[in-house]
């Protein structure tokens, strides 16, 4: 069995993070271990929540996995809260999947640099801390940013109408941070379609689109960045990874359109967690 860690943080109540990542490539037959980089007791959407900070933990667990001889196959990271915390991560990136110019490959980085949407910075960041993602991105064998990421990123001007060009311009500005491969969340070309553009740094390109849905609701990038994650540790093509994420995203959506949860609690991907082991199965 393959084993990924993933570091983020994690909220004790609410769906995102590693409350969302840790059940999802689980369910997935993939081994999840955590670093929570910290710990809330709701996700910041609630009105009242408390947060640890935990990045003075991040090198003593890694000390001690270190000692144990832990290896993983796969590092996967979130939503970082600190420019700090993005140095301490390329730390742990050199000691469990090797420095640059010395990997083997044997260890997969997944980078979901979740840092804003919408046109804009999470408000818990400063104007410098995409500079600090960005030497996040720059390790990984395959970033996962949504538009807005990708034009802070890149420096590109964020647009809601585009065209391809645009989307394949960012695209290449994204693999010049250094990453292998660049996939954009939430493209979309047409009414009624959205999905998901790569291009890896070969320059062979992938794209999936599926039916677009009218709601949003938190977490929704979490899931697609796990689900990918956990298709990539089983073996499956990068196509065929970002394809399954986006649809088990559809499902969460629609399942949580119907529920009486308000829609800044987060996606309902666990009544979807049997639906996903089916589709494994005929993978």
């Amino acid at each position: 069995m393959k084993r990924i860690v993933t570091l983020q943080d994690i909220s004790c109540v609410g769906r995102c993070s590693i409350t969302v990542a840790l059940p999802v490539i689980s369910a997935m037959g993939v081994e999840c271990g955590i670093l929570p980089t910290a710990v809330l007791s709701t996700h910041t959407m609630f009105k009242h929540f408390t947060c640890k900070d935990l990045s003075d933990q991040i090198e003593p667990i890694s000390d001690a996995w270190e000692k144990e001889q832990v290896a993983f196959d796969g590092i996967y990271t979130g939503y970082l809260a600190t420019g700090d915390q993005c140095r301490q991560v390329c730390k742990f990136f050199d000691r469990f999947a090797g420095e640059p110019g010395q990997r083997d490959g044997r260890c997969m980085i997944i980078v979901d640099p979740a840092m804003a949407d919408h046109g804009r910075l999470y408000q818990a960041f400063d104007a410098s801390f995409p500079d600090r993602m960005a030497q996040v991105c720059a390790r990984a064998d395959l970033i996962l940013p949504n538009i807005t990421e990708g034009s802070l990123l890149t420096g590109l001007p964020y647009k809601t109408e585009y065209d391809e060009a645009y989307i394949q311009e960012m695209l290449e500005r994204l693999l010049l941070l250094g990453c292998g491969t660049a996939a954009l969340t939430g493209v979309s070309y047409e009414p009624g379609r959205l999905g998901v553009a790569a291009l890896d740094r070969n320059g062979k390109s992938e794209s999936y689109f599926t039916r677009r849905c009218e709601q949003s609701y938190h977490g929704t990038g979490d899931i697609y960045s796990s689900a990918v994650a956990g298709g990539l540790m089983r073996g499956m093509s990068l196509g065929d990874a970002l394809a399954l994420a986006a649809d088990f995203v559809v499902r969460c959506i629609e399942a949580t359109a119907s529920s009486k949860n308000p829609r800044w609690y987060g996606a309902e991907f666990e009544s979807q967690i049997p639906w996903l082991c089916e589709r494994l199965k005929e993978m």
